[in-house]
C-alpha cells in the first residue's frame, strides 16, 4: 500500500501549514492552468480547502485531494522566505 503511505505523508505535510499563505497552480487540462494566492484555510481527511481572495466582495473557497498533489495536477508551494513546495518527491 505504497500510495496509501504517500498520501498519509503528504496528508501531513500540508496539515502541518493550515493557516499560512500558499501559491497555488491546478492544470485544468488543453494547456490551462489555474494560479491563484489564498490561504490554506482547512485540512480533511481526503481534501484540503483554500480560500482565494479576488476581490473584497467575492471569496472563492476551492478543494483539491491529495491524489492531486501526488499526481502533480495541482502543486502548492507555501509563500515563505524559503518558498517551500509541497510535492511528493519531497515527502
Amino acid at each position: 500500500m505504497a500510495s496509501a503511505d504517500a498520501l498519509g505523508r503528504i496528508r501531513k505535510s500540508v496539515e502541518s501549514y493550515v493557516g499560512k499563505t500558499v501559491r497555488l497552480k491546478a492544470n485544468r487540462g488543453r494547456k490551462k492552468t489555474f494560479e491563484k494566492e489564498g490561504i490554506l484555510e482547512k485540512v480533511y481527511p481526503n481534501i484540503f480547502v483554500v480560500k482565494v481572495t479576488e476581490s473584497p466582495d467575492f471569496v472563492r473557497r476551492i478543494s483539491y485531494s491529495y491524489s492531486d498533489i501526488l499526481t502533480e495536477t495541482v502543486e502548492l508551494t507555501v509563500c515563505s522566505k524559503g518558498e517551500q513546495k509541497i510535492k511528493y518527491s519531497s515527502i
